[in-house]
């Protein structure tokens, strides 16, 4: 399959939410291809959306956030968690997805390593990013480089009907930002975080 070029994720972020389900996320790890399709993601648009990290304007650590497009944002949460985004839209403007979960396709030995044991994979963003070994130190990376370690591919298209959009999950903020219709997963897919 081919890897997705800096054109997809340089349009509207919606839209590239939308797009990305069905693409298949591959981590490239000591010569070993660890990979997922993606089956859920949400979408943080600009300053103005509390939820953002970049309600705060820009900073040092969401600074991959504001772009180029088809680059990584990877931040640490509750001390413990990485979560992987994919920036999107024009440069300059703060914009990215979130990659909630994946449905395993190959390295799971590898995956199931990594998350020692554990049964649950992939459905949630902490434990897809240890599943693949992505952390900090993937923030700003290329998406769109032929010879970076962490890429997506084309996948298979999504009919709109197994699309679902419901309001973020756990976010904060005002009532826009709760109530946004920003978090498209597929329908009855198993490795959907949460229902």
């Amino acid at each position: 399959m081919a890897r997705l070029e800096r054109e997809f994720f340089a349009r509207d972020t919606l839209e590239v939410a939308r797009d990305l389900l069905g693409r298949v996320l591959v981590r490239l790890l000591d010569g070993e291809r660890l990979s997922g399709r993606i089956v859920e993601v949400e979408a943080y648009i600009g300053e103005e959306d509390l939820a953002s990290h970049a309600r705060v304007g820009r900073t040092e650590r969401n600074a991959a956030m504001y772009g180029p497009p088809g680059h990584a944002y990877v931040y640490l949460i509750y001390g413990m968690y990485h979560c992987l985004n994919l920036v999107t839209g024009p440069e300059g403007f703060p914009a990215a997805v979130l990659v909630r979960a994946l449905e395993p396709l190959e390295g799971l030995e590898r995956m199931r390593d990594l998350r020692s044991g554990r049964p649950q994979l992939t459905n949630g963003p902490g434990r897809l990013c240890q599943a693949l070994a992505i952390d900090r130190r993937f923030d700003g990376a290329d998406l769109c480089a032929s010879a970076g370690r962490l890429f997506v591919e084309e996948g298979r298209p999504i009919d709109q009907e197994a699309v679902v959009s419901t309001p973020r999950v756990g976010v904060r903020g005002d009532e826009r930002a709760r109530s946004a219709l920003w978090r498209l997963y597929l329908r009855d897919n198993p490795w959907v975080s949460r229902s």
